[in-house]
């Protein structure tokens, strides 16, 4: 008897034609998306074989595969750099790989496929499940520093809504529902209405550990992984049960989260009786890699936490006699570093322990507290080019959180880039700490931020908000230079380090329309004013800026400098350079007042370091708005993207002997 699984013997050698399915994605944009797509439809029709792929782009699904799809398919491909739910393939052999591996090996895919594990249902089969499926923009990158970054941003994301919601609430109950109290506190009455929004938002600030610590897990090993990850997280966040007067944060929960995942994965590997198996992924699993993570912590992670915890707040102690702006400076550094951790938490505790014998203690506590979310929501209000639409959002909330003295706020930002935020946050922390130090700055009550100078709690409210304002810019300004250092640019440099073109053509006025007569294509967004035949540059960097000055032809570009900076910065996250001698730069910015496309060849080739290690020699730049309406840009990115597939029409763009005949060929893309 034959599985549904099994292909059609003889499938691919002769033989009856196989049906197969795949499903294409890409987190940063949509060329390797269709890409992929196409390809893998090429090389399914050159071996003889039906082939329907489902594209999950920019643009959200497209040619989305049915259970009758499913139940007919002798194989399903996942060629994606990002999560597809794996879960409707069951019973159905599924290869999950990089969305690169799609681009260059499709035939070598359809004949693994047809061997592929079958995919159960539970996060196994399917090659090497979610971990295979991992890695950094563009399908370059490691395999393993593609998995840890992949599955941080997935817990990152999930977590995102709870702290926005959380300190949201607690923010606007502490608004509206508080009073204050003759020492200068802030009380929301019990059995108030306030004091049940308030309670609420705690409940959003108290799921967010464990959230962040799940998905991770999910990540890593699957659906199996969500409840062990998900109870390590607040087992890491609950100090109580390992003998610390405050929980690990969000760093726990991190450590929790990676460890549960990869338990799970190992635990996935334990060969087991076949009537034990259906319950794997239901209840061994999860049963099993929750108690040895939580029993870990408890009596192995925990213990070190609690000692670092005791002996922080002894040390403290010891510095009481010390120069004000030093211990300014450590407790400033406390605060900031994990944002509601063991070392936040012993810094608060020890200032708001002596409120009532050295209130100047707890007065540099309370100018570092809302220093990390003033300084990364001001951040991205400095630099909105280098943060996610996502990310300006929580930033946005984030200054919202800073006044009420929630530090919480700038948790998703250090989750998602420790190595550049905690350390910018320290910076602005240390910074506000040590000026409330030198000016003497009090605070009568165990609170921080502006709200509780408002509700005159604190003695030197000029320097406190001087303090406060310089910690911020602090932070928020190293912040973005170490994201712009980290993304290969640096603040203002994106003009000056890229070489000098011979000549740049003359600007039409902003905003007007293309020449009447001279020929467009992909919908007007290509004409002849964007068209060099011949490239001058020779490096990348270089390239993008002449590709620029090409589109400023236009008029359509208000900022050349900006748009070339965005454009880099886009090529930090993973290269545009698609193989098969490619390149398509893209840039989302208001440096641009309507989509346009550009197009050049380089006789040498410009190195963009592509998968295949082709030089690129048919380079598109594709600029759009931010605030760029609709999805047609992406529409017509997905033709681009497809029609570059086919040799045949590389091999015509590259003779075409002058503009009008390139535009001849690039007006094949319908």
């Amino acid at each position: 008897m034959t599985s549904p699984a099994d292909p059609p013997d003889g499938a691919g050698t002769g033989g009856p034609r196989l049906k197969l399915l795949a499903v294409t994605a890409c987190p940063t944009g949509i060329a390797h998306t269709y890409m992929a797509a196409e390809k893998l439809v090429q090389a399914a029709q050159a071996l003889g074989h039906e082939m329907k792929v489902e594209t999950q782009g920019s643009i959200g699904a497209e040619n989305v595969l049915s259970d009758n799809d499913v139940i007919q398919a002798d194989g399903i491909i996942v060629a994606a750099d990002k999560d597809v739910d794996l879960s409707r393939f069951a019973g159905k052999r599924v290869l999950s790989v990089g969305v690169a591996e799609g681009i260059h090996h499709p035939e070598r895919l359809i004949e693994r496929v047809r061997s592929a594990p079958v995919h159960r249902g539970d996060g196994t089969g399917g090659g090497a499940g979610p971990t295979a499926t991992v890695g950094w923009p563009g399908g370059g990158g490691g395999k393993q520093r593609g998995v840890g970054y992949k599955a941080l941003m997935n817990g990152v994301s999930y977590m995102i809504p709870f702290v926005v919601v959380g300190g949201l609430l607690i923010a606007v109950s502490l608004a509206l529902g508080g009073h204050a109290q003759p020492d200068g506190g802030l009380v929301i009455p019990e059995g108030s209405f306030w004091k049940h929004v308030n309670d609420i938002g705690v409940i959003g600030f108290t799921l967010m550990i464990p959230i962040l610590s799940g998905y991770i897990a999910y990540a890593i090993g699957d659906r199996p992984a969500l409840v062990p990850g998900m109870i390590g997280g607040w087992i890491a966040n609950t100090g109580a049960l390992y003998g610390s007067e405050s929980g690990a944060g969000f760093i726990g929960a991190i450590v929790t989260g990676f460890l549960a995942g990869y338990l799970v994965v190992w635990i996935k590997k334990v060969e087991v009786p076949r009537f034990v198996r259906p319950i794997m992924p239901i209840i061994v699993i999860p049963v099993v890699a929750t108690s040895a993570l939580g029993l870990f912590f408890i009596y192995v992670l925990g213990k070190p936490i609690a000692w670092v915890f005791e002996h922080l707040t002894d040390w403290l102690a010891g510095l009481t006699g010390t120069s004000a702006a030093l211990l300014g400076v450590i407790l400033g550094l406390m605060i900031a570093f994990d944002m509601g951790g063991p070392v936040n938490k012993t810094a608060f505790l020890f200032g708001a322990g002596l409120v009532s014998k050295n209130p100047e203690i707890m007065g540099m506590c309370a100018a570092a507290i809302p220093v990390p979310p003033l300084g990364q929501g001001l951040a991205t209000l400095m630099r909105r080019k280098l943060f996610s639409e996502q990310e300006r959002e929580t930033g946005l909330a984030a200054l919202f959180m800073g006044f009420f003295g929630i530090t919480e706020g700038a948790i998703p930002f250090a989750a998602a880039r420790p190595a550049r935020v905690i350390p910018a946050n320290m910076v602005g922390g240390a910074v506000a700490g040590a000026i409330a130090g030198l000016a003497a700055v009090t605070d009568s009550v165990p609170h921080g931020g502006p709200i509780v100078a408002v509700l005159g709690a604190v003695g030197g409210v000029p320097m406190f908000f001087i303090a406060i304002a310089v910690g911020a810019a602090a932070t928020a300004l190293t912040t973005v230079t170490l994201m712009s250092v980290g993304s290969g640019t640096t603040v203002g440099s994106a003009a000056s380090s890229a070489p000098p073109t011979t000549s740049t053509p003359a600007p039409v006025a902003a905003g007007a329309l293309p020449v009447p007569g001279v020929g467009e294509v992909l919908s007007g967004y290509l004409t002849e004013l964007t068209v060099r035949q011949r490239l001058v540059a020779d490096e990348k960097e270089a390239a993008i800026r002449e590709m620029a000055e090409l589109l400023a032809a236009t008029g359509k570009v208000t900022n050349t400098d900006a748009l070339v900076a965005t454009a880099l910065a886009r090529e930090a996250l993973g290269t545009t350079g698609l193989g098969e001698e490619i390149a398509i730069p893209h840039a989302k910015t208001d440096a641009v007042s309507a989509p346009i496309v550009g197009f050049a060849r380089s006789a040498e080739g410009v190195e963009w370091g592509a998968p295949d290690g082709t030089r690129a020699r048919l380079i598109f730049m594709i600029a759009v708005p931010e605030a760029a309406a609709g999805d047609v840009h992406l529409r017509i990115l997905a033709l681009l993207s497809r029609r570059l597939m086919d040799p045949g029409f590389r091999e015509r763009l590259l003779a075409a002997p002058d503009t009008e005949a390139i535009m001849r060929v690039l007006g094949e893309i319908q």
